[in-house]
Parts: C-alpha cells; structure tokens; sequence
C-alpha cells in the first residue's frame, strides 16, 4: 500500500544538536501540508521538528533580500552560530536593539525564555548610559526594547528611559508583564513622561486558566488593569500571548477582541508561539505550534473577518520568522486591509526592509497623541482622521529554539540583543539552550530558578 503522504526533500538547512549544540547537517522536508527540519547528530541520533504547518503553502510565503554587509563585524573563528556578535556572514541590520536592565522578576513563569530570577547585580545607569550609545554607533539607529527579566522592578526605570532618549532612540519600548503597571498607576505616567514611546504586554489569555498554564497564577485582573493604567498615560500597549497548544490556540481571536475593544491604546496584538529554550523540562517532546496555524486560526475563529491572505511576511527579518497585517477599524467593526495584497517576490535590499521596519513599527505601536477633531469632512478627510487612532496590527513571530534552528534564518535576524562589551547578537542565538538547559551566549547561572 502506498505511503499516504510521502516525504518530500525541499533543501538542506545547517542547525544544532538539540542535545549538545553542535553544528549538524540538516534539511526542510514535506509531508502533506506539514514541513519538518529534521537532522542527525552522529552521538545524540535523530531529531525532527514541524516549522510549517498548513496555508498559506510553505512554497510561496517567500521574501527574498539582498544582504546587507555593511557595519562592524567581529571575526570569527568557530562560524555561526558560535561567533555572533555580529559576524560577517550576517545579511541584515539590526532594526531592534533589546537590552536587559535586570535578570531580577517578580514572576516565576514556567516558560520563561531567560529563565529569569537571578540575583545577578543590575547593570548601572553609566553602563546602561554606555550600552545605548554602542548601539546607536554601531547600527546608525534602530528601536530599543528594554528587557529582563522585569524591568519595573528597578526603581531607577525612569531615568533609564531618560537615558536613551537622550543617546538619540526615538522609540523606546518596555517589555514587561505588567504587575507594577497595575499596582502602581502613577508609574506608567512617569515612564510616559519619561520619553516611554510603548510597552510590550505579556497578555496569553482571556481566561486564568490560560494564566495558570503559562505563569503560574491568576492574572487576567491584574493584566487588565495594566492595560487602565497605561491607556490612562497615554501610552501605546502591544499585547504579547505566548501560544501553547492545548493552552490557549483556541483563544487567537478573543486575544485580538479585546485588543479592537481598547483602541487607540492598543495598538495591536503580537502572537509568540512558544519556543523551547530557557526554563524548559528536560525531558519533553517538543509540539511547535507554527504561524501558519496561527494565521489560519485568526482567520477561522474571525468567522472572516480577516483572512490567510491578509498576512504578508515580513520585509526586515527571514521570510519563515513572522507575519503581520495592519487593519483599519471601521466604525462598524469591520477590519479593512491596509497595504498590498502580496509580497513582491523579487529580491529587495535588507537594509531598506529593516528601515521601513523600524519606521512602520515605530508608528503602529505609539499611542497616537490627540484624538483627531470634527466629524463633518469628504471621503479622504474622514479616512485620514479614523487612520489616525484606529489602525490594529496583528503580528506573529516564531523564535527558533535548538529543535527548530535554522542558520538560514538566523543570519536573516534583525532583532539582537546587545551585550556591555558592544556585541550585538541575534535573539534566537542569545537565548538558544541544550535540552538539559545549557545555553549558547546566555551567562549561565549557577543555581537557575533560585
């Protein structure tokens, strides 16, 4: 009887050994609708890992770039993924720069990436001060995105925000989960008037049960009133589930209700399915959920009301790492695409993908200053006006862990973590971890969780 959905080879991608984190030969296979990286370590045996599941079809969600070469490079000696930093075979700019101000939290989430809750020292102000001007040499300018573990357990977080307006970012994004944000309402206005442009809300569900899952306690309360608190500042909040499968795939669109429902502030929603590095188990067998589900699942629980082919992949990072659309609110609720139908599949400079990134991300995620004025107007005027506060953007990103990681990609990665030495290293690398929990760049601690 003939195999039903026979294995198709479509190419071969460079990865890790899950287990040791050597580099291995790999390739993309397809069988059916689903396409694995699957690979063989010569001392841990074989692994495969689905990356691609369903529609829009794995074949045509491409968008090639043009390397970018330029910037500093540091020299290698081991080749990538072992000398980040970055390297010379890196073909893209960075167009978010993230720097961790604490490994310190006041969560203990079981899928945590950084594994977070050290008790290393922070870094200071002057070392901060010094980080942010790196960055801005080394990349010409890019977003800042400062992380952590939890930012807002820094007392000083103002004058951190202060201090990067100052070395030239004009978009400053916080990403934090949100429990100061509740507790201490004036907090978000002092971030605010810092020269705080967005935060970057974890939010997984609409339920606890989902809060249960992915961080351990009841939430939703407390991610809530975050959400009060930073409207009430004026700032924008980009809403950031985790998916899980069997957690909270179901909840895609409700995730995407609740955002439409606290516009303007809102500016979107941001799905990460979850990624199995950082504080991960040893011995599980890894269930990637991947971003044509995702897509498909807004599309299927919208009834509609946006679609598959309202996503296009991305101009600035590797065509298999993300998807985004932007819609216009109507004052009926019906959500109209912004932007082209398709990708153009010739291909374009990375560089100019990464800045008109850095600009359009820029834009969608900061809370618009004033409602618009009037009502009466044409067409045009009437548009122009609603574009202002009601433009949602839905987004996705798939980060690759040591089952998943494909070189192709990762050299493709606008989105690096800077280091104090001045390094800049993609974010998947940073985070990449062994299946026993060793990490690649990450310090490792010596008493992790403790």
């Amino acid at each position: 009887m003939p195999e039903q959905d026979p294995k198709r080879h479509l190419s071969h991608a460079d990865s890790v050994c899950p287990q040791c984190l050597r580099r291995i030969r790999g390739e993309l296979v397809q069988r059916g609708e689903t396409v694995h990286l699957e690979k063989h370590c010569p001392e841990h045996g074989f692994f495969s890992a689905a990356v691609w599941r369903g529609n829009p079809p794995f074949s045509g969600w491409v968008r090639p770039k043009i390397p970018f070469p330029g910037g500093p490079r540091e020299q290698t000696r081991r080749g990538c993924p072992f000398d980040c930093g970055l390297c010379s075979a890196h073909a893209q700019r960075t167009c978010t720069a993230l720097v961790e101000v604490t490994e310190r939290c006041n969560l203990r989430c079981p899928v945590c990436f950084a594994d977070s809750g050290g008790n290393a020292p922070d870094p200071d102000l002057e070392t901060l001060r010094r980080m942010f001007s790196r960055i801005m040499d080394r990349t010409g300018g890019c977003n800042l995105q400062l992380s952590g573990g939890e930012p807002t357990v820094r007392e000083d977080l103002p004058d951190i925000v202060r201090a990067a307006g100052k070395a030239g970012f004009s978009f400053v994004q916080l990403n934090s989960n949100g429990l100061a944000l509740a507790l201490e309402p004036e907090l978000a206005h002092l971030l605010k008037d810092a020269g705080l442009s967005s935060v970057f809300l974890q939010f997984d569900g609409v339920t606890d049960a989902v809060f249960r899952r992915l961080r351990g306690r009841d939430l939703l309360e407390v991610k809530c009133r975050a959400v009060e608190n930073l409207a009430a500042a004026g700032l924008g909040v980009v809403l950031v589930p985790t998916i899980g499968r069997g957690v909270n795939l179901d909840q895609l669109w409700e995730l995407v209700r609740f955002g439409l429902k606290h516009l303007p502030h809102v500016r979107g929603v941001h799905f990460q399915p979850v990624s199995y590095f950082g504080r991960v188990p040893a011995d599980f067998v890894p269930d990637h959920v991947t971003l044509p589900e995702i897509m498909t699942g807004l599309a299927r629980q919208s009834r509609g009301l946006v679609r598959t082919k309202d996503f296009l992949p991305p101009g600035c990072e590797h065509a298999l790492c993300s998807f985004s659309g932007r819609f216009l609110v109507q004052e009926d609720g019906r959500l109209t695409r912004l932007g082209a139908a398709c990708c153009d599949c010739a291909p374009q400079p990375a560089e100019a993908g990464a800045l008109k990134s850095i600009a359009v991300t820029a834009r969608q995620w900061t809370a618009p200053d004033s409602p618009p004025d009037g009502e009466g107007g044409d067409d045009l005027e009437r548009f122009l006006r609603r574009a202002r506060t009601h433009v949602f953007g839905i987004s996705g990103m798939a980060f690759q862990d040591a089952w998943t990681l494909n070189l192709e990609r990762l050299r493709g990665c606008c989105i690096h973590v800077a280091r104090p030495d001045g390094r800049l290293i993609p974010f998947c690398a940073f985070n990449l971890t062994s299946r026993s929990g060793r990490p690649l760049y990450r310090p490792r601690r010596e008493n992790p969780g403790q």
